[in-house]
């Protein structure tokens, strides 16, 4: 895929390039093509609705719209489906060695999850084999263990809880209460539904023989509290991981916490003054969730759109991250807790805004999908 769309003419016109079209760089590339000559450079084919990824494990039917074509997203910018080896102070390298110049760079390469839930080397196409082949092992499955309770884990263990009532669900967390970083409310809200669900929530525990982080198996797992637990299917779910290896070689970057690179108050990673990250891999005071970057897109479009009218960066005020993100966490389509800063919801809001859609009305219509 590599699509053309109209060419401004216009000699001054400035170039953004945006590495990465998940969430965040789909969005500011969408918002700044009438601004500027704006590249997005995308490795897949399709975009990946991640919070949908996790019920197409229980229900495949779901899928083919968490899975969405990048043709139709931009009218006037151009997309060029290849991998970005490196970046420079006047734009970026493809892996087959050609250029794209730009003005400014973004790179918003996101951050890699367990099997299946986001894509790997192996593209869309391997993470449709993979969904389907842990769907199929999931259905033989009499017991299932899920090792971390982060949103990915829980939101896992509802989903299977609801649609696949008959399993028998161990969800294992190595922290003393779900979500400890959020009001007491919301992991109280979750562990009392979990339960009710039928599900066995064991806390304060670590697993201490994982045989992959990445992959889906059968096995036994011995716990720090001397327990073990043996299931038909272990899913270990234990973080995201940013994708920040184009961010490594800049000059002066400075590694924090899985992975990702600290920026500066305008989310610049390194001492090039042009070049920026954002979403996952930027570790900027925000945490890694799709509603807790969101507000970084609206104010990376303004930050651009007066850099490309002449505008200097400290003309615009350092972003300021969220002191604590609303987080949404369904189990399954009707059931589930929300913190949404002033209050948290139960389920018939974290249905309605999230749980019973996963946000793919949203970004089926983003992308212009027919």
């Amino acid at each position: 895929m590599q699509h053309h769309g109209t060419q401004r003419t216009h000699v001054m016109s400035k170039r953004i390039a945006i590495i990465g079209g998940g969430n965040l760089g789909a969005e500011l590339a969408k918002s700044l093509e009438g601004a500027a000559e704006v590249t997005l450079i995308e490795q897949n084919s399709h975009f990946v609705q991640a919070p949908a990824m996790i019920r197409a494990v229980v229900d495949p039917s779901v899928l083919e719209t968490a899975l969405i074509p990048y043709d139709n997203l931009l009218t006037q910018g151009k997309i060029v489906q290849a991998r970005a080896s490196s970046v420079d102070e006047t734009g970026v390298t493809l892996e087959d060695g050609s250029r794209i110049e730009a003005d400014y760079i973004v790179v918003a390469t996101g951050s890699s999850n367990a099997i299946p839930f986001k894509p790997t080397s192996t593209g869309i196409e391997g993470l449709r084999s993979d969904s389907a082949r842990i769907h199929t092992m999931l259905t033989q499955a009499n017991s299932v263990a899920i090792v971390g309770a982060g949103a990915v884990g829980t939101e896992l263990a509802g989903e299977i809880a609801h649609f696949m009532p008959e399993k028998s669900v161990t969800l294992i967390s190595s922290d003393t209460s779900l979500f400890p970083t959020m009001p007491k409310a919301l992991g109280r809200g979750l562990m009392g539904k979990l339960k009710a669900a039928g599900v066995n929530v064991i806390t304060g525990a670590r697993a201490e023989n994982l045989e992959s982080l990445t992959q889906p198996y059968k096995g036994t797992l011995k716990l720090s509290n001397a327990s073990e637990v043996t299931a038909d299917l272990i899913f270990p779910v234990i973080g995201s991981r940013a994708t920040s290896g184009l961010l490594e070689q800049l000059p002066e970057t400075v590694k924090s916490n899985a992975n990702r690179v600290k920026t500066d108050p305008w989310m610049r990673p390194s001492s090039l003054p042009n070049v920026f990250a954002a979403g996952d891999i930027a570790d900027n005071g925000d945490a890694m969730t799709i509603v807790a970057i969101s507000r970084q897109t609206p104010w990376l479009a303004k930050l651009l759109t007066s850099l490309v009218n002449g505008g200097k960066v400290e003309d615009t005020k350092p972003y300021k991250p969220w002191g604590k993100a609303p987080i949404l966490v369904p189990l399954g389509p009707n059931k589930g807790n929300s913190f949404l800063l002033l209050f948290t919801a139960g389920n018939f809001l974290t249905s309605r805004i999230k749980g019973r859609d996963l946000f793919r009305s949203k970004y089926n219509k983003l992308f212009n999908r027919s």
